[in-house]
């Protein structure tokens, strides 16, 4: 499934995940791998424990950093696919309600 601004996304329950000096060591439980992200990764990562609307994670982005809007979007959309992609992300559509 891709990701839009709609989207609803949370940590996969099938990892484990800690902050290491304000980056985030992640572990796929299913796969063994472990993956990495930087600083705003790892912000983006503390946003997505529980579910909540891509958009509403692209907003706090652009209150916390300066950052063009479509950039964050872009850079937003691209790291949750691949998350998702690693089966550290679950995404769903956006319901009704």
């Amino acid at each position: 499934m891709s990701v839009s601004l709609a989207s609803v996304v949370v940590a996969s329950p099938d990892q484990l995940s800690c902050e290491l000096g304000g980056e985030a060591a992640i572990l796929n439980m299913k796969s063994g791998r472990y993956y990495g992200l930087d600083p705003i990764g790892a912000r983006i990562w503390s946003l997505i424990q529980k579910p909540v609307k891509v958009a509403e994670v692209r907003d706090t982005l652009l209150e916390e950093y300066e950052v063009a809007a479509e950039q964050c979007e872009a850079e937003l959309i691209g790291l949750l696919e691949k998350l998702a992609g690693a089966g550290l992300v679950e995404v769903h559509a956006e319901t009704a309600g």
